[in-house]
């Protein structure tokens, strides 16, 4: 990213297509930018040395791709609360729209070479599941989503589990601000933008 690109403004987000874009871009972000800087402030001043491991760089590739599905879900909740405006619920029908959404962008992967296909397919299905599960309680506060998250996310650090130490609350509380901002992100970017509107868009 270029040092400019910290002052453009981000792009509307007003149709199905702009939708999945800003899923993807913030769900990647989400979970990605967590693995490296935890991984980095683990090693210390090994972290360069770390950094130019082989072994590494494969355990992130894993680590990113089996936490993927849970910066989408994660995402799509705070989707679903923006969307729920004024305590405007969708129907069941419209919801699958924003479902169907967070699916395709999945689907914009290939399976990945570090990932075996029936393992991809595994996190396909456990993901349309948690989506589901949204529309079952009420619209969260983006600082509550990551509660049922943070802890199967902080396992997949390429960390071995003696040396992660104490850290899941950092992490959860890395999730909680990171959410809120995507909560403020599209909140701004979002005029216009409904279930209704979605469900017109498919």
């Amino acid at each position: 990213m270029a040092f400019s690109d910290i002052f453009r403004r981000r792009p509307a987000v007003r149709d199905r297509e702009a939708l999945a874009d800003f899923i993807d871009r913030n769900a990647a972000f989400l979970v990605q930018k967590a693995i490296y800087e935890y991984s980095r402030a683990r090693a210390g001043h090994y972290s360069k040395v770390l950094f130019k491991e082989p072994g590494f760089h494969a355990a992130v590739e894993v680590s990113r791709w089996r936490a993927y599905p849970l910066g989408l879900v994660m995402v799509a909740e705070v989707v679903f609360a923006v969307l729920c405006r004024e305590g405007r619920r969708p129907t069941p029908e419209e919801f699958d729209h924003l479902v169907a959404v967070v699916l395709s962008v999945f689907d914009r992967y290939p399976v990945p070479a570090v990932v075996e296909s029936a393992e991809w397919e595994a996190l396909r299905a456990d993901l349309a599941l948690r989506l589901q599960q949204i529309a079952l309680h009420p619209p969260k506060r983006a600082m509550d989503i990551p509660e049922p998250f943070a802890k199967p996310y902080f396992d997949l650090m390429p960390i071995h589990e003696k040396l992660r130490g104490r850290d899941l609350e950092t992490t959860r509380n890395y999730l909680k601000v990171t959410l809120c901002n995507i909560h403020d992100e599209l909140t701004k970017a979002s005029g216009g933008l409904s279930f209704p509107a979605l469900a017109a868009a498919n």
